[in-house]
């Protein structure tokens, strides 16, 4: 009511400028302005800039843009100022055209605020060109060392994913304020670079001219809780607490997230106590804390409690309570708040449906996790991540590369987490030349300094039996982390070169990178494959006594591979017994391979009882038990191992090999005449065979079906899936090329016999990965040194 008074006792042409300008000021609503700007033209400042200019920035703070933009194409001759403050309000496409229009029909040039509002319009667009273009302009009319401008072309490139861009602007930058520091660590933070926010939140702290503000502690709270840097973390929370921050909301959200990805809920719960009235973003990180925590009884408690008191919940709540990280056991109450979200419809938020088709992958109900993805009205590259990445890590390689197609149909842009999805489908498959495809993409894209871009490149290439490849890349990537160094050890462990992944831990220890349990059990790996059991002992020994980590059921697994390999049998059954946990089925799992390889019946029967009790379902070690007994020549044993099979209806995988010519991948099965060059193929191996015959190759058919004659024993040995692979590629590929197959499953002895004595005959070099490591056939010899 003040404010009408105050409108319509102004009845006179005499009111100044500054009046107007006041009640501007005082107009809350769009109806005030609304009735403001009769006044302004009753009192004849509809052309005045100045109150022009001052109405339509409040118009924007109201949201009314569409009123502002017939405000701006009322007025005759805008200035600069006038179109700065609408290219800043639109933030939209809007905004570059107001860009294009100032250049292009007006005599006003740009200043360094107009390249600073279209640069973050640009931003908001996620449009490359443009903001590329602008940055351009931007240097050309010499803003390119601006203050606003730099902190806005930052903020850009971080937005559209080029780290290493942004950083090289960030660093040339000649002033830096607060805003600029703070542009930087958040947007490394959201490209997931963590530890490069971490560095940088350090060189702003020695910087003793830039004062922290909150926003600066909310920011890399986030870093240090994804790299559960606790201690860091206690030390920036009692910065904030010498700098007056530590009771700000936004400061305590950030520290309860903190805590609690670190697994300190408890200190998170004491942090959510201190604050007076808990707004839904706090209520949020602590439901995500206790979610997060495995505690989604609590999780559900608060929930509740948020809707009992009128609350309305949005997606980041939604997305807090799906059990993300721990989805085991919790599929009733995915279901459960999957239908939460489809009756408050929540569910056409992009978060939530990506939230819940990553737990439906991870519980593998990839069925659900595809209709939830096809049925969402809004596909972000986010969502289309979490199916690629469900497909993954389900073993659906080849459906995960079919999306990853869809998605470029889509036009949607690949970011760094989509290539890393798919450079690991692509070493599942063995994929190498969508590999070499996927890395040109990433060149392209500039996601090369991306270190988790790079490690999958490493380990894509280490995979699919480049580790050459790998090796070169690996130099060349700056900034490695563990998983880099973990990827190229466990390369070498894949490959059988122990040494060299003893030589890469060495580096490793000397470069100031902390080892970490995946990189003892890669090493270990090596060890086990490359015979190295001296070495295998101290690197758990240093493990446990100098690295104080604790063992975990898979270091214990592959020390008793290491021993038993080496036919150290009796050491590792005393291995086992004097474990400091009791033993499961993956260490008496590798007890029993080494007994079937070394041929110890007795100490397999000891090792399969255990195992049938521990892992009955578990066809393998049944096939394992079969084929010793068939090596021994007790085909009634044998029979009855295979009889037990039968009964407990257990499948055996199929065995399959593919080899990629070109581009197309070909897959094998055994005795497979499905190819269309079938014919070719069969007279190749049936030459083949004569030549290894008379070079002195003999059929190994111990663990062939006991119920046939030897002569059909030889005919089935003989068409397994990888001979069939080897004779195609010798036919597809020009005489001298290296030859690459993958096998699904063990290649077999009498396969790994025959492929040493084909290269010999054929003088090709034949790389074959099975499912334990990698073979390297040439002159008839194997890299493997025949101990796998």
């Amino acid at each position: 009511m003040l404010m009408k008074s105050a409108i319509t006792s102004t009845c006179f042409p005499t009111r100044s400028r500054n009046f107007l300008l006041q009640l501007l000021k005082k107009s809350t609503t769009v109806s005030h302005l609304t009735q403001t700007h009769a006044q302004i033209i009753l009192n004849g400042f509809r052309n005045d800039l100045s109150t022009v200019t001052k109405l339509t920035h409040r118009l924007f703070d109201l949201k009314a843009t569409s009123y502002a933009r017939h405000l701006f194409l009322s007025i005759p001759n805008p200035d600069l100022f006038l179109f700065n403050v609408l290219i800043k309000g639109f933030s939209n496409a809007h905004s570059i055209s107001l860009y294009t229009h100032l250049r292009k029909c007006t005599h006003l040039k740009p200043n360094n605020f107009t390249y600073a509002f279209a640069i973050a319009s640009a931003s908001t667009l996620s449009d490359e060109k443009v903001g590329i273009l602008l940055h351009e302009h931007a240097v050309v009319d010499g803003y390119g060392m601006d203050l606003f401008v730099g902190t806005a072309v930052v903020d850009f490139y971080l937005k559209i994913w080029r780290v290493d861009t942004a950083r090289k602007v960030f660093d040339k930058m000649p002033v830096r304020d607060t805003v600029s520091w703070n542009s930087m660590i958040s947007g490394l933070v959201r490209n997931c670079c963590f530890d490069d926010a971490v560095l940088v939140f350090g060189d702003m702290l020695k910087d003793g001219g830039i004062r922290l503000d909150s926003t600066t502690v909310a920011a890399i709270l986030p870093a240090l809780a994804e790299l559960q840097e606790l201690i860091l973390g206690m030390e920036v929370q009692c910065l904030a607490l010498k700098l007056g921050f530590h009771s700000y909301v936004h400061v305590l959200t950030g520290l309860i997230s903190l805590y609690s990805k670190c697994g300190e809920i408890e200190a998170a719960k004491l942090l959510f106590g201190e604050i007076g009235k808990p707004d839904l973003v706090s209520c949020n990180a602590m439901i995500s804390g206790y979610t997060n925590n495995g505690d989604s009884e609590c999780s559900v408690r608060l929930f509740k409690q948020l809707l009992d008191s009128g609350e309305n919940v949005n997606s980041s709540t939604i997305v807090g309570l799906i059990p993300v990280f721990h989805p085991f056991g919790y599929l009733n109450l995915t279901t459960c708040i999957h239908s939460f979200c489809v009756k408050s419809g929540i569910i056409s938020q992009s978060s939530v449906s990506t939230a819940l088709t990553t737990v439906y992958s991870r519980l593998n109900e990839i069925k659900s996790a595809r209709l939830l993805f096809d049925e969402s009205s809004e596909k972000t590259p986010a969502s289309w991540n979490a199916m690629i990445s469900g497909y993954t890590q389900n073993g659906f390689t080849e459906a995960a590369l079919s999306l990853f197609q869809e998605m470029q149909t889509c036009k949607v842009s690949p970011n760094p987490v989509t290539v890393t999805s798919i450079l690991s489908a692509c070493a599942q498959l063995g994929a190498l030349s969508l590999g070499k495809w996927v890395r040109g993409l990433v060149k392209s894209k500039n996601f090369e300094t991306n270190i988790y871009v790079s490690t999958s490149l490493i380990d894509m290439y280490a995979k699919c039996g480049g580790i050459r490849e790998a090796r070169e890349l690996f130099d060349l990537t700056e900034g490695k982390n563990v998983v880099t160094w973990n990827a190229m050890i466990s390369g070498y462990g894949l490959h059988g070169q122990g040494q060299d992944a003893l030589r890469l831990f060495s580096e490793m220890s000397q470069s100031g990178v902390a080892p970490n349990g995946i990189t003892f059990l890669s090493l270990l790996y090596a060890c086990s494959h490359a015979g190295l059991v001296k070495e295998g002992e101290e690197i758990f020994q240093s493990m446990i006594h100098d690295y104080h980590f604790e063992p975990l059921p898979e270091h214990y697994a592959c020390m008793v591979d290491i021993l038993g390999r080496a036919g150290q049998l009796e050491k590792a059954l005393k291995f086992i017994k004097e474990m400091p946990v009791e033993p499961g089925a993956a260490e008496w799992g590798a007890l029993f391979g080494a007994c079937v390889i070394h041929k110890d019946k007795k100490l397999a029967q000891l090792a399969s009882e255990r195992l049938f009790e521990l892992d009955p379902e578990n066809v393998g070690y049944y096939v394992l038990l079969s084929n010793l007994y068939s090596a021994e020549r007790n085909y009634r044993l044998a029979a009855s191992v295979r009889q037990d099979v039968k009964e407990r209806k257990l499948a055996k995988i199929p065995g399959c090999t593919l080899i990629e010519i070109g581009e197309t991948p070909h897959v094998f099965t055994s005795g497979d005449r499905s190819h269309p060059q079938a014919s070719a193929i069969y007279s190749v191996l049936e030459e083949l065979i004569r030549k290894m015959k008379e070079a002195g190759f003999q059929t190994e058919t111990d663990t062939a079906l006991h119920d046939v004659e030897e002569e059909e024993k030889e005919l089935l040995i003989n068409v397994h899936s990888e001979k069939l692979a080897i004779a195609f590629g010798l036919i597809a590929t020009d005489p001298g090329t290296e030859i690459r197959i993958f096998k699904n499953l063990r290649v077999c002895v009498d396969c790994h016999t025959a492929t040493k004595f084909i290269s010999k005959i054929t003088e090709r070099v034949i790389v074959v990965r099975d499912a334990n490591r990698f073979h390297h056939f040439k002159d008839g010899l194997c890299s493997c040194g025949d101990y796998w």
